[in-house]
């Protein structure tokens, strides 16, 4: 029983042509360059395939760059999580896949986006729909997986409800540019916009020089209200009722 148990907690991993005492001499080196292979591998497939066919496919689909990263790219993205997640249930037989999928997302919201705008040579035009829409799919999907998760069971019905919802994440995306241009409207509706009313330029009256005074009178000054609260200074001769501004 105990043996079942043992062989059960290590996982189906298939057994290491290496042994202990020949990883312990050396032979852990080998795996570790297997490792960088494969990071510089994964690396050239997506910088060389990956990003120019997303770019092909959105340029064909009509697009805009912020949909593909969150259907193209976050799916090309993740596939190393759902091939972790898929060990991790029917190899590893833990539960890896869970803690690998939500932190990925905390690594991808905070050390992703904070190392790109620290180090990025150009100022970054970055706009609050895109967050806002992503982040509250996020908290709805987060939901229903503590909800299911509750009994610590997954049922095939709460696996499809979940599939669903991802569904409906994608037909939503189909629809991004007119919902987001919906909820701006909806937003800016009771915007009030502040008018400036532009400053009176002075009259000269016919005959006169420009900040002349009129002979024989006296120069006096009133302040006068507009209607729309702005001060006007008036200025005018005592002697002739000639206002000049």
């Amino acid at each position: 029983m105990s043996e079942n148990s043992t062989d059960h907690a290590q996982g189906d991993y298939p057994r290491d042509i290496f042994s202990l005492e020949q990883r312990r001499k050396g032979a852990i080196i080998l795996h570790v360059i297997g490792m960088i292979y494969m990071f510089i591998a994964l690396a050239i497939v997506c910088d060389e395939f990956f990003v120019p066919s997303l770019t092909v496919i959105t340029e064909k689909l009509g697009i805009s760059d912020d949909v593909a990263g969150a259907t193209f790219m976050a799916a090309g993205g993740s596939a190393p999580e759902l091939f972790t997640s898929l060990i991790g249930v029917f190899i590893a037989h833990s539960n890896v896949g869970i803690g690998t999928i939500v932190g990925s997302a905390v690594f991808n919201i905070l050390f992703v986006i904070g190392m790109c705008a620290l180090f990025s040579r150009e100022i970054l035009n970055l706009t609050w729909w895109p967050l806002f829409r992503d982040v509250s799919f996020y908290i709805i999907d987060l939901i229903m997986l503590i909800i299911f998760f509750l009994d610590n069971f997954i049922m095939w019905w709460e696996s499809l409800l979940l599939l669903t919802a991802y569904c409906g994440y994608v037909v939503f995306m189909k629809f991004n540019v007119q919902v987001e241009r919906w909820v701006k409207q909806m937003i800016n509706r009771n915007k009030v916009v502040k008018v400036t009313a532009p400053e009176a330029q002075p009259k000269v009256i016919a005959g006169t020089r420009p900040g002349q005074k009129v002979q024989g009178s006296e120069e006096s000054a009133a302040t006068k209200r507009n209607g729309d609260g702005s001060a006007v200074k008036q200025f005018w001769a005592e002697g002739p009722q000639e206002l000049w501004f």
